[in-house]
């Protein structure tokens, strides 16, 4: 085997590069540099767990997270290949680079980080490396510095139904809440760009509640929703059709006194309420 090393500069904190590298939605779109369609089997990347790396026909590899510090460092022991989504034992091809490692380097100075992958690989994919690495870190660079948490949902519904479920105020009021301790009761919406639309969200015991409001930017019916939130945050959702399905996908711009996951996980809640209000 010989060790690659792959870098960029990017404009953007450890914390938003950590995010955009290993969220799943984000880790989907920079590794489709390698694999169109590629994704990850993990137990959230957790240090000492398995991983499968996966393309869509089911071939990929199996590694183990030999370290995780998050912000800084991700290391991973590649072992053997998957084949019709299924761990393959060692064979002479696999023992030659079983045991290589990859690794991630996240160095932040004044707001900038430098990403460093150093991958260990078999000589005869040098050259596809040296393409692909490159582009896979120019897209987690463009996510990085533009960062959307993305929150998504395919629902059993046709594409009109979907529509309807999202924007009526009598069902906002029905799904617009992460948890049973909170509820949505008032809801108004004017499906214009220009005009705004403001949700009230509380706790049921009166404890605490807000006011979740924007203003919107551009309306596509059944197709685009643009608005910017009071604090100027920008959000978009797309509407997909496919057959009797719709997928729904909804990316936000992160504030920064919370956690990513931690927001993304909050909006991905209230979605999972609407597509089960919207399926009933």
């Amino acid at each position: 085997m010989l060790t690659k090393d792959y870098s960029i500069e990017i404009k953007a904190s450890a914390q938003r590069v950590w995010y955009a590298l290993w969220d799943d939605a984000h880790y989907r779109l920079w590794t489709a540099a390698f694999t169109e369609g590629s994704y990850a089997i993990t137990d959230h990347w957790k240090e000492g767990s398995r991983v499968h790396f996966m393309a869509p026909d089911g071939k990929g590899m199996f590694s183990d997270v030999s370290e995780n510090k998050p912000y800084e460092r991700m290391t991973f022991t590649h072992i053997g290949e998957i084949k019709n989504f299924e761990e393959q034992e060692l064979n002479a091809e696999t023992r030659s680079w079983s045991g290589g490692k990859e690794r991630y380097l996240l160095t932040e100075k004044d707001g900038h980080t430098t990403l460093l992958v150093s991958v260990d690989i078999h000589e005869a994919f040098g050259d596809y490396f040296d393409k692909a690495f490159p582009l896979a870190l120019a897209y987690a660079k463009e996510l990085a510095e533009n960062l959307m948490i993305i929150a998504q949902t395919t629902l059993q519904v046709p594409l009109e139904k979907a529509w309807e479920k999202w924007t009526n105020p009598a069902d906002i009021m029905a799904w617009n809440y992460a948890n049973s301790d909170w509820h949505c009761p008032r809801a108004a919406n004017d499906l214009r760009a220009g005009a705004k639309f403001n949700y009230r969200m509380e706790a049921k015991d009166g404890s605490f509640g807000f006011d979740f409001e924007g203003t919107y930017s551009n309306i596509t019916p059944h197709e685009l929703i643009d608005y910017s939130l009071a604090d100027g945050r920008k959000v978009t959702i797309e509407f997909k059709a496919g057959g009797d399905q719709t997928e729904v996908i909804q990316k936000f711009e992160p504030e920064t006194v919370n956690p990513f996951d931690s927001q993304r996980d909050g909006w991905q809640a209230i979605m999972n309420n609407y597509k089960v209000h919207a399926e009933k």
